[in-house]
């Protein structure tokens, strides 16, 4: 992507004009020091995107947020999520969520269908509603343009950190700014959209280019994503665009419209690169960029078999320069290229070592390579040496405290 002078800012989901947020403990967590709902609003209406997890079995709440969204032609106002309970595999699962939107709607006095809703936590036990009932009128009252934080903490499960990012720019003279909210530590390989993902802007664009636009970044940024190799069942990102930046609509593509997906592109990929480094357990973040490919899709697909590598991941744990699980990642990717023109390097803020030359491995420093394994954030560079396209994908190694969380996560 071409960077078009942005400017990160602070206020995450609500950077952008004329959106509120607010986040409160209603009881769903017994730790009431730890918000367990969240609400976003915006008074205006909002042009909305969303894309859903590809799982067979989907959360009651992305059910009936499609509804909601297809009822109300992608017009959207106001988002609630609850953390703690997935609100999925449940018989009753969809009238929930219904009511959820009924609840926060009647306290913003918007239609329900102009409600997104969302859940993450366990799946398969049954949401209890009067929590969220009893607490709904308060979590309104408290909306404010200084409630992301509140929020951003509520969608919470296993995270270590809360995800926000946003960013400041110019179209058609006018500054305009997109900002997010993300959760996300564990069950992440995601097909369409992972975990749980709010963005907000005040742009003033066309609806049906705000999903293309979401389209073609998701494929780059969440998509190439992977904690575990787990696709979730709750999986959403949603966009919401009011307008009240008063730029000329983005009712086309142009130079508005690159600049709008450049901007997008930096919200989501700060935010992907986030989630991989607060991995569950994670105590290094990975990032493979394949370089030299002959098309996007051969690219996205070697860099994203590297980090997903169960073997590498250890090994970077480890602090092991074993680039043959580098080789060996990039050789079962379903893709076609030849393996024998292959190079790789492993590198970190301390320095870049090369590990392998047309598929073989080369001499190299094991001291040095142990020195750039011991820092926290580790980059992989594959070149292919076929093509013109690149992409870049993002995870973390794997840790005892992976399996000390899964094994029990639902204490």
């Amino acid at each position: 992507m071409n960077m078009f002078n942005l400017t990160k800012v602070e206020g995450g989901v609500c950077a952008p004009a004329g959106f509120k947020a607010n986040g409160l403990n209603c009881g769903l967590n017994p730790v009431k020091e730890k918000n367990d709902l969240g609400v976003i609003f915006s008074e205006e209406e909002c042009q909305t995107a969303a894309v859903y997890t590809q799982n067979k079995v989907k959360g009651a709440p992305i059910i009936v947020t499609k509804e909601n969204l297809k009822k109300s032609n992608n017009i959207s106002q106001a988002v609630i999520v609850n953390s703690k309970n997935a609100n999925t595999c449940n018989a009753d699962g969809e009238e929930k969520a219904q009511m959820m939107c009924k609840l926060i709607a009647d306290e913003l006095n918007i239609p329900k269908e102009r409600v997104i809703v969302a859940s993450t936590g366990v799946i398969g036990q049954i949401l209890p509603i009067d929590p969220i009932k009893d607490h709904v009128a308060e979590l309104a009252k408290g909306i404010s343009e200084k409630g992301n934080i509140e929020a951003a903490h509520a969608i919470m499960t296993t995270d270590t950190v809360k995800k926000e990012y946003a960013v400041k720019f110019e179209l058609d003279g006018k500054v305009c700014t997109i900002g997010g909210m993300a959760k996300g530590s564990g069950m992440i390989h995601p097909n369409m959209a992972t975990t749980l993902n709010f963005v907000t802007t005040d742009v003033d664009i066309d609806a049906s280019l705000l999903q293309e636009a979401l389209n073609k970044i998701v494929k780059i940024t969440y998509n190439c994503l992977s904690v575990d190799g787990d696709t979730s069942t709750n999986d959403m990102l949603c966009v919401m665009a009011n307008g009240l930046a008063k730029n000329k609509t983005i009712s086309q593509k142009g130079s508005d419209y690159d600049i709008f997906c450049d901007a997008l592109y930096d919200v989501l990929m700060n935010l992907t690169k986030m989630l991989a480094k607060d991995g569950e357990g994670a105590s290094k973040m990975i990032e493979c960029t394949c370089n030299g490919a002959q098309t996007l899709d051969i690219a996205i697909k070697v860099a994203k078999s590297v980090v997903s590598s169960s073997l590498f991941k250890c090994a970077i744990f480890g602090e092991d320069a074993n680039w043959g699980r580098i080789l060996c990642a990039i050789g079962y990717t379903d893709a076609e290229f030849e393996i024998d023109k292959v190079d790789v390097s492993i590198k970190s803020k301390v320095g870049e070592i090369l590990v392998c030359k047309n598929g073989s491995g080369v001499e190299f420093s094991e001291e040095k390579a142990k020195t750039i394994l011991e820092e926290d954030e580790i980059y992989v560079i594959v070149d292919l040496k076929q093509g013109n396209e690149q992409a870049k994908a993002w995870g973390c190694d794997l840790t005892y405290d992976y399996v000390k969380i899964n094994g029990d996560y639902r204490s």
